[in-house]
């Protein structure tokens, strides 16, 4: 039975059993930030579960995508290795809110793994377990269902605590809990392990296919149970080893779905087919998890998610090069994916070209750092050593850039131990340097714990207020006198706080009608949800609690920084527009000068793609479109078509920006009150700032003609410099003048030719003879990297047969180049000396066993480095 149809099966049992059939979740969690991925089929129904939320149905079925690979959830390390260990993968579940208990559970199982319509498993290969003291389960099992006693196992608490074990399921230290009974099939005696509970329980015959939880307790803080109102069933199964079971085989990865992606990856890395080979299995599985990943909007980054879809997108890689395969290869096997699951998980399809592009250009990204980190970690482990040291670690990770994982990878491997507790160390002291050298918002370090402060900004630029707390810096006080620096806090402002991506305001907070005390506010910050802090200096006078004040922005600053706020909407809708529905917001800052708007895009924009989106917001900015606020409830809000931006908390109550029908957000920021308003949109920088990720920098209004206006003085001064009668001759003024550069640039070159091969015939006498081999090593001055190959090419001709260094330094860096003649290449690597070499001057390169190339940027070490290429060559 194919796996496609497995899940399906599964979906119509319980759709006959009035469940109701509900859609995957996605991989990011929408309703819990204590999970960083979705890693069980309940996370979506948490909220039901709890009570806080209610579902017009009260049972449910799902085939919900799941991905483990970061946090306490992590299966990363053993993927590959064993037969059923995977980072993505599906969980079949069903699930009752209150409305059926154990005794329809367990039978619902029951029926679908032994009926005849559905799966027909042979009843005598399937055995339970149960908690110790689930008498309930216990009688069902064997009374209603009629399983033998010596195929049901009681389970108690084995792991160390009351109702720690494998057979009490919990949410957390405290909250729902409950008992839970397993389900395992046998595969036979031929293969090694014992039933659940016994010795050898880790072994492969018995596999747990199925996990019924029932939540019938709320745990308190004292660890007392308390039986719930409506006790509820969690589900979970796994649909890859059920189609083992079902298929046959011994190993997840021969199922179907998977061993399509085995042959895949056999293919792209150009080695036969085979199920013994891990690197193969670590890329099938991995393409599932990057792809899905980047479906549901990650992006690879140095950071969060989009760190862990870096790390498994690299380790597929890895392993691909440990099979000879140098270039590029993973994203092809995306259409193969696509093939075996795009019906199932349509967004696939959709998304099937932003998945490739992400991942090629991950695999560009990674190719240096892979060949340089290989080489250095290959160099540390040389001489037959039986563990690496910390500092190595994170010298690896901190200068080179290769990643943690693959190095304790590629050593568990060789089964060389890693001293991670050394790592963990030089990464805190790195930590400690850091923090010691950032600054902080200190409205958010401050102590506070009175009234909420009333917003009145949409509508006004100054509201009368009184004070309710003062901070000389961070520490309360009651008054603030004249020349401190400190925060106010108002039970009312004007004052727009910090958030979703716009600036706080400035201003000033004034008392006694402008005559007493004067507090020049220079930014806005929230202590609390709801609570602003004024930060700023009293200019004058003094400041006590329960003085009555007025508190003004500076209007001009937020005119503008609403015409670049809502510009950003504008530019939002036009960059799904023109670029596609895969744009996505992955950050933004707004102030009164420009915007700056970060979003998911795998290439950079054209010069045509920049003038349309700039044309798509200037023409809604003409149009003069209403600009309306509502608010209303966070569900009704997205299916009215509002768009909820990645990353951003909302609470059950949104506020609701739309500009005509052109943009409708989510968003709390100030924006002006019609398009009009904008006056005048211009995009002033595109540039990429993570793989994935392009940047866009615009002004509006005032800001955009200034920025007009100084561009025109700028080609007129061009203009002027070139001797060009009009503008439109600047360019063929620039045409001719590169052509005259590229023809001092060719006299140049060859005059360098000449040099370098006169200098050649003297440097060739200064080769000496290491271990009956002749070493040139010399450093140059002046030499740039093409004179330094053209001189290598000179040497090699004119030695025969030689290893040769040379290295130059100009400008504080270092040029380093080394050369390897053919007859000694499989005795020496240029590449392994050039990295000798250039880790003495702080730099890395790679290249050919015959030619390799460096840079560096401690140029007072290159001679001492270029000496050194005599002791590398005598230890080999």
């Amino acid at each position: 039975m194919k796996t496609a149809e497995i899940r399906q099966k599964f979906l119509d049992f319980f759709a006959s059993k009035n469940h109701q059939v509900v859609a995957s979740s996605s991989l990011i969690p929408g309703n819990d930030p204590t999970l960083m991925f979705t890693v069980a089929g309940m996370v979506q129904f948490k909220d039901l579960f709890l009570g806080f939320e209610k579902r017009d149905y009260t049972r449910a079925t799902t085939s919900q995508k799941c991905l483990r690979a970061g946090g306490k959830h992590n299966d990363l390390e053993n993927v590959g290795y064993t037969a059923r260990h995977h980072t993505f993968f599906e969980m079949l579940g069903n699930f009752s809110f209150g409305d059926y208990f154990k005794q329809d559970a367990i039978t619902y199982a029951w029926e679908f793994l032994t009926g005849e319509q559905w799966l027909a498993l042979p009843k005598d290969k399937l055995m339970v377990t149960v908690y110790a003291s689930d008498d309930e389960a216990y009688d069902i099992w064997h009374k209603t269902v009629g399983l033998p006693a010596d195929k049901i196992i009681r389970i108690g608490d084995n792991k160390g605590a009351p109702y720690a074990s494998d057979n009490f399921w919990t949410m957390g230290d405290t909250g729902p809990c409950g008992p839970c009974t397993e389900i395992f099939y046998d595969h036979g005696e031929e293969v090694a392990g014992g039933p659940p509970g016994s010795p050898d329980e880790d072994g492969d015959r018995f596999m747990e296919i199925w996990n019924n939880v029932f939540m019938q307790f709320n745990r308190d803080e004292t660890g007392t149970l308390h039986p719930l109102p409506k006790p509820s069933v969690d589900t979970g199964m796994g649909l890859e080893r059920l189609s083992t079971v079902l298929q046959h085989v011994k190993s997840n990865y021969e199922t179907d779905a998977l061993a399509c992606l085995v042959r895949a990856a056999a293919r792209e890395t150009g080695i036969e087919y085979s199920q013994s080979v891990p690197s193969l299995k670590v890329i099938a599985d991995h393409i599932r998890a990057c792809s899905f990943m980047i479906a549901d909007g990650i992006l690879p980054s140095s950071d969060g998610r989009g760190y862990v879809l870096r790390r498994i997108a690299r380790r597929a890689i890895r392993h691909g090069y440990k099979l000879g395969q140098k270039g590029l290869f993973f994203h092809k096997i995306v259409a193969d994916l696509v093939a075996e699951m795009g019906d199932a998980y349509p967004e696939l399809r959709q998304k099937q070209a932003v998945i490739e592009d992400a991942l090629r250009q991950e695999e560009i990204k990674f190719a240096e750092t892979l060949e340089t980190g290989m080489a250095l970690v290959d160099a540390a482990l040389a001489g037959g050593k039986t563990a690496m040291d910390g500092d190595t670690v994170f010298k690896l990770y901190d200068t080179f850039g290769f990643p943690v994982d693959l190095t304790a990878d590629i050593c568990r491997e060789r089964h060389i131990e890693v001293d991670m507790a050394g790592f963990e160390r030089a990464m805190e002291e790195q930590r400690t340097r850091a923090r010691a050298a950032s600054a902080f918002k200190v409205a958010g370090s401050v102590s506070y714990d009175g009234a909420d402060t009333s917003f009145h900004g949409y509508s006004n630029h100054s509201v009368d207020a009184k004070v309710i707390a003062l901070y000389k810096g961070t520490e309360p006080v009651q008054t603030l006198a004249a020349g401190d620096e400190g925060i106010v806090v108002l039970d009312n402002t004007a004052f727009y706080a910090e958030g979703g991506g716009q600036v706080g305001d400035i201003g000033e907070i004034s008392a006694g009608g402008g005559v007493g005390a004067l507090f020049d506010v220079n930014d806005t910050q929230k202590i609390k949800s709801a609570v602003f802090g004024h930060t700023g200096r009293l200019a004058k006078g003094s400041l006590n609690i329960g003085d009555t004040v007025q508190a003004t922005i500076d209007l001009h600053k937020r005119l503008a920084t609403a015409r670049n706020h809502s510009a950003t909407h504008l530019l939002h809708a036009a960059l799904r527009k023109v670029l596609g529905n895969h744009v996505a917001q992955k950050g933004s800052l707004v102030n009164a000068e420009r915007t700056r708007f970060d979003f998911a895009h795998g290439q950079p924009l054209s010069a045509e793609e920049i003038a349309e989106i700039e044309r798509v917001v200037n023409h809604v900015v003409a149009a003069n479109h209403e600009v309306k606020a509502s608010l209303m409830g966070y569900d009704d809000a997205i299916r009215a078509g509002a768009m909820a931006l990645f990353g951003e908390k909302y609470g059950d109550e949104v506020r609701v920006l739309q500009m005509g029908d052109f943009s409708a957000e989510l968003c709390g920021g100030t924006h002006v009150n019609r398009t009009g308003d904008i006056g005048f949109f211009k995009i002033v920088a595109e540039g990429g700032v993570a793989a994935g990720v392009r940047r866009i920098e615009a002004v509006t209004g005032e800001g955009a003609v200034a920025y007009v206006q100084a561009q025109d003085s700028l080609l007129k001064s061009a203009a002027a410099n070139l001797k060009a009668q009009t503008s439109d001759e600047v360019l063929s003024k620039i045409g001719a003048l590169q052509s005259e550069l590229k023809a001092l640039e060719k006299e140049l070159a060859a005059a360098k030719g000449k040099l370098a091969a006169s200098a050649g015939d003297s440097l060739a006498e200064q080769a000496i003879e290491v271990n009956g081999v002749k070493l040139l090593a010399a450093e140059l001055e002046g030499a740039d990297s093409a004179a330094l190959r053209d001189l290598l090419d000179k040497l090699k001709d004119k030695l025969g047969s030689a290893v040769i260094a040379l290295g130059s330094k100009s400008d504080g860096k270092v040029a380093l180049i080394a050369g390897v003649t053919k007859d000694l290449t499989g005795r020496f690597k240029a590449g392994e000396l050039v990295n000798h070499l250039a880790q003495q001057v702080g730099g890395k390169g790679g290249g050919r066993p015959d030619m390799a190339q460096a840079g560096g940027t401690q140029p007072e070490n290159l001679s001492a480095a270029i000496a050194s290429a005599k002791d590398w060559l005598a230890a080999k």
